[in-house]
């Protein structure tokens, strides 16, 4: 009898997940293939959502997905762990052991038969080797350090409202105006406004936020400049002090330096700059990567020196015909793993992995928080169409609510819809806990 094949993916985020559970429908739950998702965490967040669970504003008891639910109701199969090598003569993921906060050991090392091995594992913020980065920002690249950011200025703010001076105000640095810095910074102004509903005697005029940029706008990956400026003014006008041009050499725990000079006092420093892949990414299993640590890919997604691993979103560097990279974007992502499923196919098939991959910028949205949300749709048809207001808000929540109709299936992921509305009508905006 011809033993299923192991399709292993390891890297649970949108794109993970979107290859998993398309897989687990097509192959898995039909013993055509056996699909398994590896990944760190117990639950999966969409990521564009972790600026929200850092403030509180979202419940991940309500909004996070099981994986090993998900995997049970999907086809798929689910292990909990670190990918740390990979063994590419033997065809095996290793993954380190996972120990409880103790350090006692729960699962020793183990290792994980494939036949077809992607790699989703995403990307982090970039420290760019600045002195003191590491050690005195927080990140914003996982729930566990969304949680922990959470933790801190829930801290904060509820300390400042018992023992504040009417002098005093807390000092929060955002480092990197792309959409996550962006739209963190007018989320915390948004918790502020929420916790007055709770008791406390805070209003966001004694919150000091200030946004720095090197680049010489805000949203610099964004091609429309209105969007950046029409962002920028929103900014402004709910109290975030907005610095462009402005490139920092060092953070210390007091604040930060910038190339010119100039000191800015900080009680805590948000890192949201930059992309790279994990640095535990690099020439893994003697795969070719690049300066960033992505993992180099052909146009179809197969690495450069073994067409066996694929590599898709933030952690593969992908070329296009013009000789361009495909750039780290939510929407890329989410092509490359519908593309690479089909690619997966073939090649279990016993045919070539024909379907290659071609960037559409389908445009960028901003969301921030209740205060404002502006973007652009249809990049690529004559520079798009500029969007704001209702609209927007709109057209964004509805990429989440798309997400939830690939990973559940449109009557499922219809009443989840419903049941996260409900419950934000009947639980508290604000999770303090």
């Amino acid at each position: 009898m011809h033993e299923m094949a192991n399709i292993v993916i390891v890297g649970g985020g949108a794109g993970g997940m979107e290859i998993a559970t398309k897989l687990g429908h097509q192959l898995g739950r039909k013993g055509k293939a056996r699909v398994t998702l590896i990944d760190c965490a117990e639950s999966h967040i969409w990521k564009p959502l972790l600026h929200e669970v850092a403030t509180g504003a979202l419940d991940i008891g309500i909004d996070a997905i099981s994986y090993r639910g998900h995997a049970a109701s999907h086809g798929y199969h689910f292990q909990q762990g670190a990918m740390t090598d990979i063994d590419r003569e033997a065809k095996q993921v290793i993954l380190a052991p996972i120990n409880d906060d103790k350090g006692r050991e729960l699962l020793p090392a183990r290792r994980i038969d494939y036949d077809y091995l992607v790699i989703a594992i995403g990307s982090i913020a970039n420290d760019f080797n600045i002195t003191g980065v590491r050690e005195h920002c927080v990140f914003l690249d996982s729930t566990e350090q969304a949680m922990e950011i959470r933790t801190m200025l829930l801290n904060k703010f509820m300390r400042y409202a018992s023992h504040h001076q009417l002098d005093d105000k807390i000092k929060i640095a955002v480092v990197g105006a792309g959409a996550t810095g962006v739209e963190m910074s007018a989320e915390m102004h948004h918790a502020v406004e929420q916790l007055r509903g709770f008791g406390y005697k805070i209003d966001s005029s004694l919150l000091e936020i200030t946004l720095i940029e090197a680049d010489e706008r805000i949203l610099p990956k964004v091609e429309k400049e209105e969007i950046s400026a029409s962002v920028a003014k929103e900014l402004t006008s709910i109290g975030v002090k907005v610095m462009t041009s402005t490139r920092i050499n060092q953070v210390t725990e007091e604040g930060l330096h910038t190339s010119e000079g100039e000191f800015i006092q900080s009680d805590m420093v948000i890192w949201s700059t930059g992309v790279k892949a994990p640095d535990f990414l690099k020439e893994i299993g003697g795969l070719e990567s690049n300066h960033i640590n992505q993992v180099m890919v052909q146009q179809n997604m197969q690495t450069t020196r073994d067409p066996a691993i694929l590599a898709i979103g933030d952690c593969a560097a992908c070329p296009q015909e013009d000789g361009s990279w495909v750039p780290p974007r939510g929407q890329s992502a989410r092509q490359m793993a519908l593309m690479t499923a089909d690619n997966i196919k073939l090649l279990l098939a016993g045919k070539p992995a024909s379907n290659n991959y071609v960037y559409k910028d389908l445009g960028a949205l901003v969301n921030l928080s209740k205060f404002h949300t502006v973007g652009n749709l249809m990049s690529f048809i004559g520079g798009g169409i500029m969007v704001e207001g209702k609209i927007a808000r709109f057209v964004y929540t509805s990429l989440y609510r798309r997400h939830l109709i690939e990973l559940h299936g449109p009557i499922k992921g219809t009443l989840l819809m419903f049941a996260k509305g409900i419950s934000r009508i009947v639980h508290p905006h604000l999770k303090l806990h």
